[in-house]
């Protein structure tokens, strides 16, 4: 092999070797280079997942606070509800009606339907002792505690001589309810019209939080057995009322 070929195959041997070197450089960086973007690549998808998880943690703690604060909201608001109801607000009396009834005086007449049906009247109870309780409403607090008390003391009443007669504008209806609600035993009459109110002085002028209105005056009568009236009390205070008026009846 002369020299010159010598070289020339040399130089091709060189060549083909750079080649190959070149290549193989070149696929390594390749694979760097793909290497490192598929790391970048699984870090960015991990950081997305993870601040994904902790948006999604962070959305659950709050709902979780915010429903507990819920309950315990709900809880004291059920607490407050179940405190008890405040006592029935009282009326101020500013004028009674135009009838004035004074003790001394003959009893006004009435009659009047009463609960369970049929009616009262002031002959029912010729020679014998009456009392009668005028009251706003039925099944109200105040007036409640009155009928109870008043039905309680029935029978000693009823020892003295004496009657008891419950009166209100309500319904009949009404009044039968109020009866079986609390059990009842005295007689209640039902007066919408306001006659025997008015009659008895049990029905005037009254105002409450600012408001004039005409309404019923809290009222009690005590008729002797000859039909005079022998105690009025206006404006009655229902603790220990009904045994005030025992012995006042007790003493006639």
């Amino acid at each position: 092999m002369s020299k010159k070929t010598r070289k020339k195959s040399s130089n091709t041997t060189g060549k083909r070797v750079a080649t190959k070197v070149a290549r193989a450089a070149s696929a390594s960086t390749g694979k760097s280079a793909m290497k490192t973007r598929t790391t970048v690549a699984k870090k960015a998808v991990a950081k997305k997942a993870t601040k994904k998880a902790t948006k999604k943690a962070t959305k659950a703690k709050a709902k979780t606070t915010t429903k507990a604060a819920t309950g315990v909201q709900g809880k004291a608001s059920h607490k407050a509800a179940s405190k008890p109801l405040k006592a029935e607000p009282t009326a101020t009396v500013t004028k009674s009606s135009a009838v004035t009834l004074t003790e001394g005086a003959a009893a006004p007449g009435f009659d009047l339907p009463r609960d369970g049906g049929g009616s009262v009247s002031l002959r029912d109870f010729a020679g014998k002792k009456l009392v009668l309780f005028f009251y706003p409403r039925a099944d109200t607090p105040g007036c409640t505690r009155e009928a109870i008390d008043f039905t309680r003391l029935k029978n000693e009443f009823a020892a003295s001589g004496a009657e008891v007669v419950g009166i209100s504008a309500d319904t009949v209806k009404a009044q039968e309810s109020f009866r079986n609600k609390h059990q009842l035993s005295v007689p209640l009459v039902s007066d919408p019209a306001h006659q025997m109110l008015e009659a008895y002085g049990a029905w005037g002028e009254k105002s409450m939080y600012g408001r004039t209105f005409m309404g019923i005056i809290r009222t009690t009568v005590l008729v002797d057995s000859s039909g005079k009236v022998a105690r009025i009390w206006r404006h009655v205070k229902v603790d220990g009322h009904a045994e005030a008026v025992l012995e006042a009846a007790r003493s006639l």
